[in-house]
């Protein structure tokens, strides 16, 4: 059995964990919404788990209906459903990306609970600030819950900027760099955030901001208000499932990988001369990055192997797929990866 796609990302199931704890802080009951994903929540208790952008997607889903709120709580006020659509209606038929922005951070203020967003261009660059505020649900929280609010806050909004402005121009936004006024946290790893924007994301900053080259703000939109409903009719998937924005040394590499678990050739030296380099320097920036050719390869692995047992393969067909010298490697290879055997994944997915 092959595949013609590359399998999208899996998920850190450290951002659900967060999300649950926060709900139990306050005495709000998940476990509709996990069933609702197929989330076994016992999965949420194992280091090195991951989940599917399809599970993510059906959990934000199943909280946007149940608290009516876009932001899902977690803003100053609530974000009434439509929200989203309304302000991409006020930016879709701008001729520019740089005009797009403008239109959402001034139309934005007319939206209770939206958090304020503030462009500055100059000197080459632009830089969209958040101007942050408390959520509505601080005084229920811990110091340490609250803290995992705000941070849970500006990764989606962060993300939700950088790759729908993509989407809007139909091309990468590089980042020249992504700063959030959060402690670097231990889990997940910080270099998953830098996977996650592409660019060294810098931890303990004043305020939560994106820049990036101001030529790009020139850039015509190529979105209508047809693709844009469908855009919204899939959302939030698209914020999860495409992360090919990345510039990193990294990035390239992982994008190769995958395509290697296509059957596409990849080894160490096609990879070094896509970027131009040597291997031993293809090495050198991987440890810059805080990664290795051997852990990458992991995580694509990981990401197909998932993506095939959702689609109903066997651990027979995705060993032989993906390359392992027999099924027992494949399943020692997938519990090391996510704690779980593909049996057990299987059973709660």
């Amino acid at each position: 059995m092959t595949t013609d796609t590359v399998a999208p990302p899996t998920i850190s199931v450290e951002f659900v964990r967060t999300a649950v704890t926060l709900a139990q802080e306050t005495g709000v009951d998940l476990s509709a919404c996990l069933r609702e994903a197929d989330i076994d929540p016992h999965v949420l208790t194992r280091p090195g788990a991951r989940l599917t952008t399809d599970q993510v997607t059906r959990l934000t889903r199943a909280l946007w209906q149940m608290t009516g709120d876009e932001l899902m709580g977690l803003g100053s006020a609530p974000v009434r459903r439509g929200t989203f659509r309304a302000l991409s209606l006020t930016m879709i038929h701008r001729p520019d990306l740089g005009s797009a922005l403008e239109r959402m951070v001034d139309v934005g203020r007319a939206f209770p609970g939206v958090p304020r967003g503030v462009l500055m261009r100059g000197g080459g660059r632009a830089r969209l600030e958040l101007v942050d505020s408390p959520t509505m649900i601080a005084d229920q929280l811990s110091p340490e819950a609250a803290e995992a609010a705000q941070r849970i806050r500006i990764e989606f909004l962060l993300i939700l900027w950088h790759r729908f402005s993509a989407w809007l121009i139909g091309r990468r936004v590089k980042l020249l760099s992504v700063q959030v006024p959060f402690p670097e946290p231990q889990h997940p790893s910080p270099r998953v955030y830098d996977d996650i924007f592409g660019v060294h994301v810098t931890f303990g900053s004043d305020v939560a901001a994106l820049e990036f080259d101001d030529a790009i703000m020139a850039s015509p939109l190529v979105q209508t208000e047809e693709s844009l409903e469908e855009y919204l009719r899939e959302s939030p998937n698209r914020l999860f499932s495409e992360r090919d924005y990345g510039s990193s040394a990294a990035s390239v590499v992982r994008r190769a990988l995958a395509l290697g678990a296509m059957g596409r050739a990849s080894t160490t030296t096609d990879i070094a001369s896509m970027l131009s380099i040597s291997v031993p320097h293809l090495r050198r920036l991987l440890r810059q990055e805080g990664t290795s050719l051997g852990q990458l390869r992991d995580e694509v692995l990981r990401d197909a192997a998932v993506a095939g047992l959702e689609r109903g393969e066997t651990a027979e067909e995705i060993s032989s797929r993906l390359g392992f010298s027999e099924p027992s490697a494949f399943r020692r290879a997938f519990k090391r990866w996510t704690g779980m055997t593909p049996g057990s994944y299987r059973s709660h997915a």
